[in-house]
């Protein structure tokens, strides 16, 4: 990872140009800062979310403002108690790495407006709207350079408190009567809030070092307008490349990416999947990284009441899943308020370091394998090795079609034990032993 982040570091400090070397005979390569960020990210697989802000405070979720129809000032007075003493950047961010996750994602500015960070531009941030006053981003985006882990940032396109975000379908003010009626009244003025969002998001890519990602929401709180509502996003995708070329861009947006965006987000789905229904008509984007986010268990933020955590099990199910569909997998985690991640989340953090300590060689850096899919489980490649990942433990036999590659050999990857197979006219025939691993068992295949 050292490695990497230096070469990167290098390609941005050259301008991008990167000799290389074939048939014998020396060439130069222009590789830019942001295809070789791409690139890099594409082969990270896993990183870890997290959805972070006064909303804690409320123990219901990261929308409570608006799911529980709270008065946008009264919402607020959460900041003033807002003190998580037991947070340690540097112990967050070495569970992190030592569960495997390859970067984090914090969520800078959600859309109730706080953030997270120290701003020049809004008051209601951290610094000064909390008796903490310390910047928390700072201190995450410093624990994750040095221990060697990419930081992106997650910021809010929307925004339910301030008066010149335009109003959409969701940034309402509540009547204060026995229902709670809404009130739609605000109008805004997008060149005021467009400004501001230009604002902070140089602060954020000019003052806490290599950024990895900005990752924008919000965008479908006008998907429902008469007329297509015009955010700017040539303008503002264009910042961002400029501050710093190798900071990729994503949105979740629910639909294709559109020019500017160098990854696609799939949310609570895989890659062409519509299993949670907020992926209706989104078509996989081609050449591009893609990344599928997900919570560890029912809601984004902190929710007290929520202990619904998946298995390890399922959270490596999904890591695998998700690379089988050329996805990173964001595994996302709500912080307490008291600034300690809750003890289930560690607990599962534990438990997949462990698994990727043994096969992260089997996850990291891989591609789908061209093969049909099979109910059997997954197939990956990398380099001169395909790996199966039987996720059905009752399979005694695999069939595949042809490879391009000759069979080296076949073996499982837990003890090497060389495994039977059968070359036929059209593919090959794997013969299995009981299979006894619950997670996951892998079959390598080397070829010539």
């Amino acid at each position: 990872m050292k490695h990497l982040t230096v070469l990167s570091t290098l390609v941005m400090l050259l301008g991008g140009l990167i000799p290389t070397w074939a048939s014998g005979e020396q060439q130069q390569t222009t590789i830019t800062p942001n295809a070789y960020a791409r690139k890099a990210f594409a082969e990270e697989k896993f990183g870890i979310f997290l959805h972070w802000g006064i909303y804690s405070m409320y123990g219901q979720g990261e929308w409570y403002q608006h799911t529980g129809k709270l008065d946008r000032e009264e919402y607020g007075k959460a900041s003033w108690g807002f003190y998580p003493s037991r947070f340690d950047a540097n112990e967050w961010v070495k569970a992190f790495k030592d569960a495997g996750a390859k970067y984090i994602t914090l969520t800078s500015r959600h859309h109730d407006g706080f953030s997270m960070f120290d701003t020049h531009y809004s008051d209601f941030n951290i610094i000064e709207a909390t008796p903490f006053k310390r910047d928390i981003l700072g201190e995450l985006a410093a624990a994750c350079h040095k221990h060697g882990l990419k930081i992106h940032l997650y910021y809010s396109l929307m925004d339910w408190k301030r008066p010149d975000y335009p109003l959409g379908r969701t940034n309402i003010a509540w009547q204060d009567n026995k229902e709670r009626t809404p009130v739609r009244t605000q109008q805004g003025d997008y060149d005021s809030y467009f400004t501001f969002m230009k604002n902070q998001i140089t602060e954020l890519l000019t003052r806490y070092g290599s950024i990895g990602a900005i990752w924008f929401d919000g965008e479908w709180d006008h998907h429902n307008d008469a007329t297509p509502f015009d955010w700017r996003f040539k303008e503002l995708y264009a910042l961002i490349h400029k501050l710093q070329p190798g900071c990729l861009v994503g949105n979740n947006h629910h639909h294709e990416a559109i020019e500017g965006e160098d990854f696609q987000i799939f949310e609570r789905d895989l890659p062409g999947e519509n299993k949670a229904g907020l992926s209706a008509g989104q078509k996989v984007t081609e050449n591009i990284p893609l990344e599928m986010c997900q919570t560890m268990n029912g809601m984004w933020g902190f929710k007290i009441a929520d202990r619904n955590y998946k298995s390890v099990r399922e959270c490596v199910r999904l890591i695998i899943e998700a690379a089988g569909k050329n996805a990173n997998l964001l595994l996302n985690i709500g912080p307490q308020p008291d600034g300690e991640l809750p003890a289930l989340a560690l607990d599962r953090l534990k438990g997949i370091g462990k698994w990727m300590s043994h096969y992260g060689e089997t996850i990291y850096g891989t591609t789908a394998a061209d093969l049909p899919k099979a109910e059997w489980g997954i197939a990956l490649r990398k380099d001169k090795k395909i790996y199966l990942h039987i996720l059905d433990n009752s399979t005694s036999q695999i069939t595949l079609p042809a490879l391009k590659e000759t069979v080296k050999s076949v073996y499982l990857y837990d003890n090497q034990t060389p495994l039977k197979y059968k070359k036929e006219k059209n593919g090959m025939t794997i013969y299995l032993p009981a299979l006894t691993d619950a997670t996951d068992n892998i079959v390598s295949i080397e070829t010539k």
